[in-house]
């Protein structure tokens, strides 16, 4: 009898860790995702600063939706800006996400993560006139560097103590550094690129590449350990499975190449 007793306590704890481990949602729990015009990643029709569900593109788009889909949770997604409130929506509010977000000591316990989805390559563009190279970002205290404002890569470059100039979008930037009122333009490669050709500019010069940085889905805090599970592992198929999320535009592929799954998850 004791026997018995015991191994329907056994059973009993299995069946409740099993339980913890799976706990279902709410039938209407519903993930609000925001993400900004970030090309290759995120993209609008026309560029434009808003768009909703389909009709946002890129590969970090595409790689969001598949990961909610595997891992069976519903969600909604807005293209809008600028950044400073759609970052402020999701260290608010409840069941937001963000995406793409570079992971940071600043902002590493402000968020739950899920990732990593993709990277990208920060870069110094001068205008083509300019023969300037540099070899160091060091080299680059030297001179004014136009940034895009509230951005990741605004706060590693004041981190690094450089003449920082932001600006409230990319495009402005162009402008600017074709104007000569900066001298550098700091962006991430190739996302550069979608602004100049859409501003018809051409014959800018890479004069440094730096700071590789790793993007992610950051989900506000209080976000259940349930569903930040469920995406991760979903996430984790993804990067073992190799390149989905790049199918339609093969040529970013190289943005998703050596992603790891994070250890411990």
């Amino acid at each position: 009898m004791e026997k018995l007793r015991r191994t329907i306590l056994l059973i009993g704890l299995v069946l409740g860790i099993t339980a913890t481990a799976h706990a279902e949602l709410p039938d209407d729990y519903r993930i609000i995702l925001q993400t900004e015009n970030f090309p290759p990643f995120s993209i609008s029709p026309a560029n434009k600063r808003f768009a909703r569900g389909d009709d946002i593109q890129g590969i970090g788009a595409d790689t969001v939706r598949d990961l909610f889909e595997r891992a069976g949770i519903a969600y909604s997604m807005t293209l809008r800006s600028p950044w400073s409130r759609i970052y402020g929506d999701t260290l608010k509010s409840p069941n937001h996400g963000l995406f793409s977000v570079v992971r940071s000591e600043q902002n590493r316990t402000l968020f739950k993560w899920v990732g990593p989805l993709a990277h990208y390559e920060s870069v110094l563009l001068s205008a083509a006139d300019n023969q300037l190279r540099l070899n160091s970002l060091e080299q680059a205290k030297a001179y004014r560097i136009g940034v895009y404002r509230n951005g990741a890569l605004n706060a590693y470059l004041e981190s690094q103590g450089l003449n920082v100039d932001s600006a409230l979008n990319e495009q402005d930037n162009v402008q600017r550094l074709l104007k000569g009122d900066i001298e550098l333009w700091a962006t991430a490669e190739p996302a550069w690129r979608y602004y100049t050709k859409q501003l018809g500019v051409t014959g800018l010069k890479t004069a440094l590449t730096f700071h590789t940085a790793e993007l992610y889905l950051a989900l506000h805090k209080d976000t259940p350990d349930e569903v930040v599970g469920r995406l991760q592992q979903a996430m984790n198929e993804i990067i073992a499975e190799g390149y989905s999320g790049c199918s339609k535009t093969p040529e970013f592929c190289y943005l998703i190449r050596n992603r790891a799954i994070p250890s411990g998850s």
